[in-house]
Order: C-alpha cells, then structure tokens, then sequence
C-alpha cells in the first residue's frame, strides 16, 4: 500500500540545502580568492568581488536547476520512473563514497573536481576584475555541479515530482541556503576574522563535511526509489 505525502517538506529543502552548502570547492575558492584579494584590495573592494563571485554561484546554480526541472517535466511519466530509480541509485553509491572519505579520505574513488580544473580555478582566482570573478563562480559552480550535486539532484528530482509555485520558492530557497556561507565568510573576513583560521577550519571539518553529505545522499537516493515505485506517493 502507498504512503501518501507531501514531498519534499520544507524541512527535507532546508536540512539538504544546509548539508549541500558546506561545500569544500566552493568555499576553498572563496578562500583562495580572498586571500589574495586581502593583500592585494581594499575591504571594501574585497567584500564587492568576493560578492559578485557568490552571485555567479548563485545564478548558474538556479539556472542549472530551473533547466533541469524544464527536462525532467518533459519526460513521459513511464520513463520518468525509471530514471529516478537509476538516480536514485547513483545518489545512494555517491553517499557511500562520501561516507567512505570519512574514514579513508581521498584514497580510491572520490566525488572531487578533476585535478586539471583545479589548476585552472587556481589560475582564475588571480584574475580579480568584474568580468573575471563572474566567470570564475560560473565556472566553478558548472565544473563542480557533476562532482558534488548529487544533493541538488536529488532535490531537483523530488521538485518535479509536483513542481507548483510552492516548489519554485523551494527551489530558490535551496540556492539561497547554499550560497548562505559563503557571504558568512565574506562578511567574517570584512570583519576581522583572520582567513587563516577559516582555512584551518575547514582542513579540520573537511572529513565531517564529507560524512554529513554522504548520510543526506543515502536518505534521499533511497526515498527517490521509493516514490519511483509507488511506495511514497503524491497527494
């Protein structure tokens, strides 16, 4: 017999959102940028760039997502089916692979931005004009959305299971809480706090972060299946 539900709630956007937006690529950018842009720039110059890069992030983000909703709405509900089983799948083995780098981090298979594309983000964050940081958060949000969205995916998977204007808040709400520690940080610096201390932080956590990813992934990989077969149902 079906469960009938009202998904995702709010709290299943919030918590996701929330576990999707300690990001390590994003946020490691951000570090990088602002710690060339403290020696280099003004505070307040520091915090207007450090700005537009969290716009860009923001942007291609609800971009990516509105785009993948409009594809996903206009697949046949029978084949719909199967590929949020197939994703679902791929979410819960990309959870275990998270959870995995919490014990042994880094070694075999890992959900990370290709060595190449990390060279080339580096090189990036040197390049501190308008035109330059807004492509290096569109850049890094496209390069990293196949490595580390699983959780976005997912989310955008549950939305389109009954997007309404609800949905779309929902939606909105998600990139919002994403982008959400990257001006915390921004404003932290702007504010005194030494970047070092934000870079160690995140060295220390980065095996947590990983952890809490992987959990959230298993959890919604394995509900995705369960609405593609008819276990969960929409009212």
């Amino acid at each position: 017999m079906a469960i009938e539900a009202y998904l995702p709630t709010l709290g299943t956007v919030v918590t996701t959102a929330l576990i999707d937006s300690i990001n390590p690529c994003a946020i490691g950018v951000l570090i990088l940028l602002v710690s060339i842009m403290v020696v280099f720039k003004t505070k307040r110059e520091m915090l207007y760039y450090g700005f537009m890069y969290v716009f860009a992030v923001f942007l291609t983000y609800i971009l990516a997502g509105f785009g993948i909703l409009y594809f996903l709405s206009s697949i046949p509900l029978y084949i719909s089916e199967y590929i949020s089983i197939a994703v679902g799948s791929l979410i819960i083995l990309a959870g275990l692979i998270e959870i995995k780098d919490f014990f042994w981090y880094g070694q075999g298979i890992t959900l990370a931005i290709p060595p190449e594309r990390a060279k080339q983000i580096q090189q990036m964050t040197k390049k501190i004009t308008l035109p330059g940081v807004l492509f290096l958060g569109a850049f890094v949000a496209g390069v990293e959305l196949p490595c580390t969205g699983a959780p976005y995916l997912a989310i955008l998977l549950l939305l389109s299971q009954n997007f309404n204007f609800a949905a779309f808040l929902m939606l909105v709400l998600y990139n919002i809480i994403f982008v959400l520690p990257l001006v915390v940080i921004l404003l932290m610096v702007y504010f005194g706090f030494k970047i070092q201390n934000i870079k160690r932080w995140k060295q220390d956590n980065r095996t947590y972060m990983r952890l809490a990813t992987g959990i959230i992934l298993v959890f919604l990989g394995w509900l995705l299946i369960l609405i593609a077969n008819g276990t969960i149902t929409f009212n």
